[in-house]
């Protein structure tokens, strides 16, 4: 399990997601109302940092963009910090992602452009969790976007497979049993494959 910044600030969420929607599967549910077993004693437990089951740190990188396997670097001087904490137990992911450098607006045939896609370094691979891109959207590269919140299973990315969305069946504890099979990214009009990507390991 790694350790982070993120896990601390996570506890500063729990007024903030419990008073508010989250998104469950894209869909926005109110904590307080939320489905079967997912109620606010859960929501605040799974945010306190000692219930995640594990966290991750990633910086991200144009260089480390990949086209089926050929490398096609993203936006030349971006970067992006994604944070999760994920509690397995309850299914849940929390993000806190911040872009700099990224210009244009977002392009993916999902439901969103900001994805946790499985593939190991080097390769592609489908998107599995699809988060709202950080905002706000614009042209000056010295714009910082964020995003930030949590998801709860099951998970839909809008991409299908065989006439199978790419999430179905998937849960977050397929993250921790091995997370150098999974890699986050952000798609751009400018840079479709990818403005940024790193690995979770």
């Amino acid at each position: 399990m790694k350790t982070t910044a993120f896990a601390a600030s996570c506890l500063a969420l729990i007024s903030v997601v419990t008073a508010n929607p989250i998104f469950s599967g894209g869909k926005k549910i109110n904590a307080w109302k939320g489905g079967k077993d997912w109620k606010s004693k859960d929501i605040k437990d799974a945010l306190k940092p000692a219930f995640f089951t594990s966290t991750y740190q990633i910086i991200t990188t144009p260089d480390q963009v990949i086209n089926g396997t050929v490398p096609t670097p993203g936006e030349p001087g971006a970067i992006g910090y994604y944070d999760f904490g994920i509690n397995s137990k309850l299914d849940v992911i929390c993000y806190d992602i911040v872009l700099k450098g990224v210009t244009g607006d977002y392009q993916s045939p999902a439901k969103t452009a900001t994805h946790i896609h499985q593939a190991v370094k080097g390769a592609s691979g489908p998107p599995r969790l699809a988060f709202p891109n950080p905002l706000p959207v614009s042209d000056d590269p010295k714009v910082t976007r964020y995003s930030k919140g949590c998801l709860k299973g099951p998970f839909t990315t809008g991409i299908l497979s065989n006439g199978t969305d790419t999430a179905a069946g998937f849960t977050v504890a397929q993250i921790e049993a091995n997370p150098a099979a999974f890699f986050c990214d952000s798609h751009t009009k400018k840079y479709v494959p990818g403005v940024v990507r790193g690995q979770l390991a």
